[in-house]
């Protein structure tokens, strides 16, 4: 998820050279991949990015000569310290794909500082303009002009001419609201993604751009809300969940309240968990379900294949229900025969001794973790859950609790 370049705080510059030709996403997985574990879970830059508190990881480089050379920047909205603690753990990686390499942090720059000194010029400004072109209260004709621009600014989207903001069409990510008034109300406060349902039947162009986009619902905090939730849940792939106080409604809501409610939204997989939901409670909803329709595997050799395939996932599953809640690995061999049985937190090492065809653990597929599993050459790995990856080898197969249900 992109950040809001309004919420970043620092800035941090560094230098990379390496002595060797790497790519952009070499770089960005060399980060992603050394600094995991390193700084504590509560600094994990993947989590970061996802909840928006970090940006996108730019990184610009070129290579001459058989060497790699380039610049990074990354956005924070953390505080001081902790932005301090992620820039030294950038700094710390020494290799960028098969290469040596080297990253310099180059500044870390508090960029609310020039903001300011922008602000305050213009505010002399604005205020001078006010005092001299009219003795009206500011406060209304505040308002006045915020109405208007609200009515100016929102859209019709689709065929089914939803009420919405005017970026919603052009942003890598929409916030999913109730009504026309919630709209108005975000507009009226600078958020310009937003766009209505219009009821509890959800419109198939809502459908589209959940597909399409990084979604966020954001529901008022009653009843009402809770059943939008639950429609949307069933038909749209949502990727988080925002709720108003309770009580309270999105149409009405100041702009502290609203910033908070959008701050703590949560990822859909934990709004679920925390309220005891299945895949099977929302029609079990997925991006992916339609692929693949084309093949019937009318044949006997293919018929074959998927009872093989069938068999094998329910031995993963009778595995993967033997090391839940136990915090235990275990390790297949191509038979689908035990070769061992050790703590998750010695997996790691127990890969690099023995040799795997299936591991099956309690816990979430990191990128670490696959990475690891295929240096090792293992064939499958399951889970209970899966993590965000950036990069999954085709020769590794990924199950999760899911998909083997």
């Amino acid at each position: 998820m992109s950040m809001d370049p309004s919420s970043a705080k620092y800035l941090i510059k560094a230098e990379i050279k390496v002595d060797g030709a790497v790519e952009k996403s070499d770089v960005i997985g060399a980060i992603f991949g050394q600094t995991e574990g390193l700084i504590g879970e509560d600094l994990d830059l993947r989590d970061l990015q996802k909840s928006a508190r970090i940006g996108r990881i730019e990184v610009d480089i070129h290579q001459k000569k058989g060497k790699s050379e380039g610049t990074l920047e990354l956005t924070s909205a953390l505080e001081k310290v902790e932005t301090a603690i992620i820039a030294a753990a950038i700094e710390s990686v020494d290799r960028i794909g098969p290469c040596t390499a080297e990253i310099s942090i180059d500044q870390v720059e508090d960029v609310r500082v020039s903001k300011r000194k922008q602000v305050i010029e213009r505010a002399k400004e604005i205020v001078t303009s006010i005092i001299s072109e009219s003795k009206e209260e500011i406060e209304d004709m505040a308002e006045t002009i915020r109405q208007s621009v609200q009515v100016e600014e929102i859209e019709h989207y689709g065929k089914e001419h939803l009420p919405a903001g005017p970026h919603v069409g052009k942003s890598d990510a929409v916030i999913i609201v109730e009504g026309r008034n919630d709209v108005l109300n975000l507009l009226k406060h600078g958020i310009k993604n937003a766009i209505s349902v219009e009821g509890t039947s959800i419109p198939k162009s809502i459908v589209k751009l959940c597909n399409e986009k990084i979604a966020t619902a954001f529901v008022d905090g009653d009843r009402g809300g809770t059943l939008i939730l639950k429609e949307l849940l069933q038909v749209a792939d949502i990727d988080f969940v925002a709720q108003a106080p309770k009580t309270r409604e999105v149409e009405e809501l100041p702009y502290k309240l609203i910033m908070k409610s959008l701050k703590n939204k949560i990822p859909v997989e934990q709004y679920m968990e925390t309220h005891g939901m299945t895949k099977s409670d929302t029609g079990g909803n997925d991006k992916n379900k339609n692929k693949g329709k084309g093949g019937s595997g009318n044949n006997k050799s293919s018929g074959k294949k998927e009872k093989k395939l069938n068999k094998e996932q329910q031995r993963y599953k009778e595995v993967l229900n033997e090391v839940k809640d136990n915090n235990e690995a275990k390790l297949l061999d191509s038979n689908g025969k035990e070769i061992d049985s050790v703590g998750v937190d010695k997996l790691v090492d127990t890969l690099g001794k023995k040799k795997a065809h299936t591991v099956i653990f309690d816990g979430i597929v990191t990128q670490r973790l696959v990475d690891i599993a295929a240096d090792n050459k293992v064939n499958t790995l399951v889970g209970r859950r899966k993590g965000e990856l950036s990069k999954v080898p085709k020769a590794l197969t990924i199950l999760t609790e899911d998909t083997l249900s």
